[in-house]
């Protein structure tokens, strides 16, 4: 038992008693709103018309993200998201994730087709 400052004793095992549920609860929620976030965007994605307009391809950027796993043997790993900034006719500019295979086919300055529904990718078609 220890004495505090305030004059009244406390225990560190009633302390990691209480921390560790909260820990818990804490971690378990944002679980919880990453997936209720998620499945909100995909329903209103699906809301969305799927949309065919003309654009210019204005940038493309990746972000390469590392992690290190402390084990018996070091390991580690990286991810590379793409993406692909449009502009379509009205001037708005429009950012997509799209795959690695996309964005090695698409090059900044290219004009032709854009299809997407919502935030979601569906295609570009270059004009030859």
């Amino acid at each position: 038992m220890f004495d505090s400052p305030f004059g009244f004793g406390f225990d560190m095992f009633s302390i990691m008693g209480l921390i560790f549920p909260v820990f818990f609860l804490l971690i378990f929620g944002v679980i919880i709103f990453t997936f209720i976030k998620g499945l909100s965007q995909w329903n209103k994605n699906n809301k969305e018309p799927v949309l065919n307009v003309d654009a210019v391809v204005v940038s493309k950027r990746t972000n390469t993200s590392h992690s290190s796993h402390a084990n018996n043997n070091m390991h580690s790993s990286s991810s590379t998201s793409y993406f692909v900034t449009f502009q379509v006719q009205s001037g708005d500019r429009i950012e997509f994730h799209v795959s690695g295979n996309e964005y090695g086919m698409i090059a900044e300055g290219d004009r032709g087709n854009l299809v997407f529904q919502g935030s979601r990718f569906h295609g570009f078609d270059r004009e030859i």
